[in-house]
């Protein structure tokens, strides 16, 4: 019987985790950065379909309701976050030093947590549904398309959270295309049952969440699939379950925890975010919320895609003592990064009723004002790869307190009381304007911080001796 999963080619220690440390930096990044790039688009274009057929399906309030449960969906994912990126952080540093075993270790803590952390919270949340949607700005006519989609969602949330936390370890075992193809799965899946749930069985806002939750749950399939079978370099071990949480559960909560606090902020922001819409543009503006959303995530999917396939290979000739590597690869992603944005800056000025149209019907009135909240909303677009990439190298290294600062700053320090002060003055325009006002300046505090990180690792060059050779 053959396997669905590739076959290493030469053993893990000779093969697909050395040549991280080997190969030339342009070809190794769109190696590790495509598969994901690809993988998150297609999770950022079934997003928009989703949201597609929620507009045409169910209206503007099915939109809204989608966008009210966005902020409970993140507090969700950020668990994961916090689990799995400190986890993959130290899963890559420990393979670029050579020490496999340790790396085992950690992937088995890591999907222990992955999976129980976010169910419990979940099970909590769902004892106090009603009142968490309230507190997130849902009003009497968009409570129950909440409710519904929320519950579902909620209930599925821990194959979610796990199947993203274990692709990225699938990435940094040396098989981007196999985390490529669990992304996939999951967003084909997703959109074929939205079409059939929505549109053949009449389930609405039910039938976008069951569609949501089994794509997610094939997803998790593939991934668990992949560390179970004897193809994966790096195998999911009972023995390995068993907390060790001074080697390895609070280091990965110290490095995860940036990460973690920027989800957990964007939930926060998101809450701060449709009341203020609420109580200055109503439900409208709230479902006009849930389309920029939609868009921006298409934009951001590549610049994470090369951030997260970049990270796992900074992680390991940074644990190498290969400096002048990781100084390259950070380049190299921030200009993608900021490539990326600009484009996606472009396309939102130059086309933003054509945007809004794939959402509402062409004589909608909410047209207008989502054309004017596009095009305000990422005026700072060509600015903000730098600073997110800065965060990712911060990330990579281990080092959580820059990368907390740049997380924070953007979603906490500036955005938030800019959204508080700014529609004191200009109503719900400001509520637009706190966006690029605080991408600017987080891009200034990355400057500054980056710099001073990157001018560590030059000196770490000339005064660092010559890293061992494996043999």
């Amino acid at each position: 019987m053959t396997s669905a999963y590739p076959t290493p080619t030469a053993s893990p220690a000779t093969d697909s985790t050395r040549q991280i440390g080997t190969d030339p930096i342009l070809p190794l990044l769109l190696r590790f950065s495509v598969p994901s790039i690809v993988g998150m688009l297609v999770q950022a274009f079934y997003n928009i379909v989703d949201r597609m057929f929620i507009g045409h399906g169910i209206g503007s309030h099915g939109l809204a309701g989608v966008t009210l449960s966005f902020p409970l969906m993140m507090i969700m994912v950020s668990f994961s976050i916090l689990i799995g990126v400190g986890a993959n952080t130290l899963f890559s540093i420990r393979m670029g030093e050579g020490r496999r075993k340790e790396a085992e270790q950690i992937l088995g803590n890591a999907f222990g947590l992955l999976f129980f952390v976010p169910l419990v919270a979940s099970l909590i949340a769902l004892t106090q549904l009603d009142p968490l949607l309230r507190l997130v700005g849902a009003s009497n006519d968009l409570l129950p398309h909440a409710r519904t989609y929320a519950r579902i969602i909620l209930a599925g949330s821990a194959l979610s959270t796990t199947s993203h936390g274990l692709a990225h370890f699938v990435r940094s075992d040396g098989h981007p295309i196999v985390a490529m193809a669990s992304m996939i799965i999951g967003a084909l899946t997703n959109v074929a049952l939205d079409a059939l749930f929505i549109f053949g069985f009449g389930w609405g806002m039910a039938g976008a969440a069951w569609a949501t939750v089994i794509s997610q749950g094939l997803a998790f399939a593939w991934c668990l699939g992949y560390f179970l079978s004897p193809r994966a370099n790096t195998r999911l071990q009972r023995r390995n379950l068993r907390l060790d949480y001074p080697k390895i559960v609070w280091p990965m909560l110290g490095i995860g925890f940036a990460p973690f606090a920027m989800t957990m902020a964007n939930s926060l922001l998101n809450v701060i975010l449709n009341r203020g819409l609420g109580e200055y543009g109503g439900d409208d503006a709230i479902a006009i919320m849930g389309i920029l959303s939609a868009f921006m995530s298409i934009i951001f999917m590549p610049v994470f895609g090369l951030t997260q396939g970049a990270q796992p290979l900074i992680g390991y000739n940074f644990g190498a003592r290969q400096y002048d590597r990781v100084l390259q690869l950070f380049w190299s992603t921030a200009i993608a990064t900021t490539v990326v944005m600009i484009l996606g800056w472009s396309i939102s000025q130059l086309f933003p009723r054509q945007i809004l149209r794939l959402f509402l019907a062409a004589d909608s009135e909410l047209v207008p004002l989502g054309v004017h909240a596009l095009r305000v909303f990422t005026l700072a677009f060509p600015i903000i790869g730098f600073p997110i990439t800065g965060g990712h190298l911060f990330q990579a290294i281990g080092k959580p307190i820059p990368a907390a600062l740049l997380a924070l700053s953007r979603q906490i320090i500036f955005f938030i009381p800019f959204i508080l002060i700014f529609p004191k003055f200009w109503g719900l325009k400001g509520i637009f304007y706190a966006a690029p006002a605080s991408d600017t300046l987080t891009c200034l505090i990355a400057i500054f911080v980056v710099s001073h990180q990157l001018r560590l690792l030059r000196r770490r060059i000339t005064s660092s001796p010559p890293p061992p050779t494996t043999p």
